[in-house]
């Protein structure tokens, strides 16, 4: 085994660097170190990387933004692939409408503003969710009552036996935050075709504004993972946790979110253990009260 790691390593070698603490690069700043970690910048360069871990027989973790995210303390094991792709065109197609390519590093900020201020709509809602492309078509992200599935067109993956192949949205498995990539672990987004329409810039960017204001009225600044739990059917995770007075609730450094309560937030210093207990207290109480047992909406990570 010692003699299939150092293999391994001199495949790699320059493009990776070995115990890599991830805290870091998540936005929750917890987590522990990648056994090794390599930036890819370019969809050919990814790829690459992929296929040597997997002739080693190496595990792969593909990390975006760190949205959405809970690194375990003990950290990640094999290869940790940093996505940095993130090259994108536009190709108008019929009557105001387009199709936007864009690959799966791609900031899904960036892009919507991109879009909008151009006169591109149809995602103006990802103006403020902190992930990428790739990390948004695994979840089915979405705000403002909208998501990622709603206008996708195909999306273009490395499958299990290392073939690039194009979906098209039929074989997504869309459904509230979440899709095939969840269920099946051994597909990786390479990129995604979306279907967007010609609109007013100024009300673009008018959508945008107010999306932008809601969201700071109403989720904390500190450091977080996002949305904790998904919402229950015709309810809301935040106002379950926050009728179930658990509002302030802290273990260690991490805190149920005074502001929204659907998000716990680190004081500093946090320990993914902390969260782990602090999850198992609030589904705990809420399932007490009100006979709802929450689900996970970010995903948990690592040894």
């Amino acid at each position: 085994m010692q003699n299939s790691v150092a293999d391994f390593r001199n495949a790699l070698g320059d493009r990776a660097l070995v115990n890599v603490p991830l805290a870091p690069r998540t936005t929750f700043r917890i987590g522990g170190p990648a056994d090794f970690l390599a930036e890819a910048h370019a969809i050919s360069q990814f790829i690459e990387l992929v296929l040597v871990a997997h002739r080693f027989n190496v595990p792969v973790f593909i990390l975006g933004n760190g949205s959405n995210l809970l690194v375990r303390d003990g950290g990640i094991a094999g290869l940790v692939i940093e996505n940095h792709c993130d090259q994108f065109f536009l190709e108008v197609t019929k009557n105001g409408h387009a199709k936007l390519h864009v690959e799966s590093g791609a900031a899904l900020p960036n892009i919507a503003n991109r879009m909008a201020r151009q006169g591109w709509s149809g995602l103006e809602w990802g103006i403020g969710v902190p992930g990428t492309i790739g990390g948004a078509i695994v979840g089915n992200a979405g705000a403002h009552g909208s998501s990622i599935a709603d206008n996708i067109l195909t999306v273009s993956i490395l499958d299990e036996k290392d073939s690039v192949r194009e979906l098209p949205k039929n074989e997504l498995g869309f459904d509230y935050r979440t899709s095939r990539f969840k269920q099946t672990k051994n597909e990786i987004v390479l990129s995604a075709d979306f279907e967007i329409v010609r609109s007013d810039p100024q009300v673009c960017i008018a959508r945008m504004n107010e999306y932008t204001e809601k969201r700071r009225s109403t989720q904390p600044t500190e450091a977080s993972v996002g949305s904790m739990f998904k919402n229950p059917p015709n309810n809301f995770a935040g106002r379950l946790i926050e009728q179930a007075g658990l509002k302030g609730t802290r273990i260690g450094n991490i805190e149920v979110s005074q502001v929204h309560a659907n998000f716990f937030v680190n004081r500093g210093g946090a320990a993914a253990n902390d969260v782990m207990q602090l999850i198992d207290l609030v589904r705990a109480r809420v399932r007490e009260k009100f006979g709802i047992e929450l689900e996970l909406e970010i995903e948990i990570v690592g040894k």
